[in-house]
């Protein structure tokens, strides 16, 4: 027997108001006290896998920064790397990944260079993908000024190059969700690819869990949360990433990245996948009731349009195929999560690691 419609636009109804809350719910972080001008003698990691697109652009990048005291060291997998050359071309020092735990290569990477470089009070941790702008550094490591913070992160801005297709439009999109969930202090964690932390957060037992691990973001964000400390999202455009994805480059990424997500957090799939579909249902039932049903379940739009209000506010191009894509991102996030559900490995710059390990 079909369900009543009476009782169907109840429960629209419901989700509408949920949705809308969720939609206008002010998320503020807590204030930074402590030092203003706090720029302690900083280390910046750059571990090394391949020659990333613009790979040379992100390093003079890094090496522009206004903030005066810091080094940087660059860590390929081998002295073999296609990065090697680059960071020769572009004068930056580098040393090959000695550690051989059981974290990933990035893990051990960022290892080599925490167990060689002891003597700075701060260390950065940039991927080899990203392009900073100038106050970056001065930017994440401000918030360290205060105790209370044990990790400073700043979430990128996926860039669609140049000539790049529809899908690195749909990556850019699709990256905002971890704007949303950076406001809040209850999903906020660390982004590997931009982050900095306190010489003393990593010592003893938390190394040595860092060290096997196999997501260095993860990783960070439970040993800061273990230890009472505060994740600090600093809301601002200090990075991207460039991106020309196509369909099956985005997937893997979107499959993957999701993949670590649910593991080292494992709230996210319930919640999300509640979350995305609930969005999906109210957005379709919408275009389909005001068309056979009444003009009046237009109002079951709302929740979309404030979606749709903030993605372009947050775009740095604007044009008329955001709008495409987020008439169906709520079902590429539902996928993605999913496929990664029943993922027991995945693919990390062409190395198999293991779900089951994180």
């Amino acid at each position: 027997m079909p369900l009543p419609m009476d009782a169907f636009l109840a429960f629209l109804s419901l989700i509408w108001v949920g949705l809308i809350a969720i939609g206008l719910a002010k998320k503020r972080g807590r204030a930074i006290k402590g030092k203003g001008h706090y720029r302690p003698r900083t280390l910046v990691i750059v571990p090394c896998r391949g020659a990333d697109m613009m790979f040379e652009k992100g390093l003079e990048s890094i090496k522009r920064q206004s903030y005066g005291n810091f080094g940087l060291v660059a860590v390929p997998d081998t002295l073999a790397d296609p990065s090697v050359a680059v960071l020769r071309r572009a004068g930056v020092r580098y040393i090959p990944r000695t550690d051989t735990g059981r974290g990933s290569n990035k893990v051990m990477a960022l290892s080599t260079a925490l167990r060689t470089f002891k003597s700075y009070d701060v260390y950065a941790i940039a991927d080899s993908d990203i392009i900073c702008s100038r106050d970056w550094l001065s930017e994440l490591v401000r918030p360290l000024g205060d105790k209370s913070v044990g990790v400073s992160t700043a979430y990128p801005y996926f860039l669609p190059v140049k000539g790049s297709g529809f899908w690195a439009r749909v990556k850019m999109v699709w990256g905002f969700v971890g704007n949303g969930l950076m406001e809040s202090e209850k999903t906020r964690f660390s982004w590997g690819g931009s982050m900095a932390f306190r010489k003393g957060l990593l010592d003893g037992k938390s190394m040595e869990f860092f060290s096997n691990s196999i997501s260095d973001d993860i990783a960070i964000t439970k040993i800061a949360k273990g230890k009472g400390l505060r994740i600090h999202y600093v809301d601002k455009d200090i990075v991207e990433v460039p991106s020309d994805d196509n369909f099956t480059k985005f997937s893997e990424w979107a499959n993957r990245q999701t993949a670590l997500s649910i593991r080292g957090y494992r709230t996210n799939f319930r919640y999300g996948l509640v979350y995305y579909s609930a969005n999906a249902l109210l957005l379709y039932s919408a275009i389909a009731l005001s068309a056979l049903y009444s003009y009046f379940c237009l109002m079951f739009l709302v929740p979309f349009a404030i979606r749709l209000w903030k993605t372009y506010r947050r775009a740095k191009e604007k044009s008329l195929d955001i709008a495409l894509i987020c008439l169906f991102i709520d079902l590429v996030y539902a996928i993605n999560l999913i496929s990664a559900r029943m993922k027991k490995e995945i693919v990390w710059r062409g190395i198999h690691y293991r779900l089951d390990s994180i």
